[in-house]
This record gives structure tokens, C-alpha cells and sequence, in this order.
């Protein structure tokens, strides 16, 4: 495929905005780092550094999409955004664990999922929605976690399924090396 000839060159690209591509990279920072802090310290397999790659890719994904679409009547930019969804989705699968009856990682696929929804509004050029989404995310991380816990202690159960042994998820992402 010919790429339309309005298509800039990067230096044009990277300065577009006055200086809005780096500032779009720091949201991406930013609100990936909120959630994979969450996630870190939690010793989930999702942790800070993946978090914050999923927002930056996803980010410079609708960007790139949006850049080149720009004056060409062919071109669709949500196509972008489909196949980023296609493709987290099959990243965020790779989360999930099987054992017995017990299903792990769902929350953590759901997750990556939302770091790609954060990291193309961002790209689409809402940052500060990205930032609430982020925000929003963490809350529910943290308040529906406590809200878990504290209904299975009223019931008097556990976490675990029955029978089931306790099991731990990787401390870091840099044990999994």
C-alpha cells in the first residue's frame, strides 16, 4: 500500500502539537504507573512496567492511525482502535490460568484491557479522561477487593475455592525472568 503523500515525516510528527506528543507520553506514564503500582504491590503478574508499555503502545497505536488517516478520505482511524482491541485481548487471554476448577488472572486480563482503553483515549487526545479512567480503576481495584475480603469473612469462608490450595501469583515481573 502507497502511504498519501501528506503523510509527515516523524521529526513533524513527534513536534506536531507543540509539544502535545510528549506530553501525551508522559500521561501515558503516568496513568499506567498508577495502575501497575496497584498491581505491583499486590504481587499480580500485570505490574508497572507492563502497565505502562501497554499505555504507551496503545497511545502511539490511535496516534500513529490518527496521523496517517489525516486528509485521506479512504482511511478509517477506528480500524486502529479494533485491531489494538484484538490484539490486547489476546494479551490479556495469556493472563488467565486454568487450574482444576480454579480460574486465575480475570481480573488481571480485564486490566490490561482497561490499560489499552486508557492508552488510546490518550492517543485520541483526552488525557485527562485518561486520567480519571486510571483513577477510576484503581479505586475499584482497592475498594472492591476490601468489599471481597469483608463479605468472605461475614460468610466465615476464604478466598480459595474449596479444597483448593492457597496459591501465589509472582512477587515482581522481573521474578518471571
Amino acid at each position: 500500500m502507497d502511504l498519501p503523500m501528506n503523510v509527515p515525516d516523524i521529526s513533524q510528527w513527534l513536534d506536531s502539537g507543540g509539544g502535545r506528543f510528549g506530553f501525551q507520553l508522559a500521561a501515558c506514564v503516568v496513568c499506567g504507573g498508577m495502575v501497575g503500582i496497584e498491581r505491583q504491590l499486590r504481587g499480580k503478574a500485570i505490574g508497572m512496567r507492563t502497565s505502562i508499555l501497554i499505555c504507551l503502545a496503545t497511545q502511539v497505536f490511535v496516534r500513529l492511525g490518527l496521523q496517517l488517516s489525516a486528509g485521506v478520505e479512504a482511511t478509517d482511524p477506528t480500524r486502529v482502535v479494533g485491531q489494538v482491541v484484538t490484539g490486547v485481548g489476546f494479551l490479556g487471554a495469556g493472563v488467565i490460568l486454568a487450574r482444576g476448577d480454579s480460574i486465575t488472572g480475570v481480573t488481571s486480563a480485564a486490566v490490561v484491557w482497561m490499560l489499552a482503553a486508557i492508552g488510546s483515549t490518550i492517543g485520541a487526545g483526552f488525557p485527562k479522561e485518561a486520567l480519571l479512567l486510571s483513577a477510576l480503576v484503581v479505586s475499584i481495584l482497592i475498594v472492591v477487593r476490601r468489599l471481597e475480603s469483608a463479605f468472605i469473612r461475614l460468610r466465615g469462608g476464604s478466598d480459595e475455592p474449596e479444597g483448593a490450595q492457597p496459591t501465589s501469583e509472582p512477587a515482581s515481573e522481573s521474578s518471571r525472568r
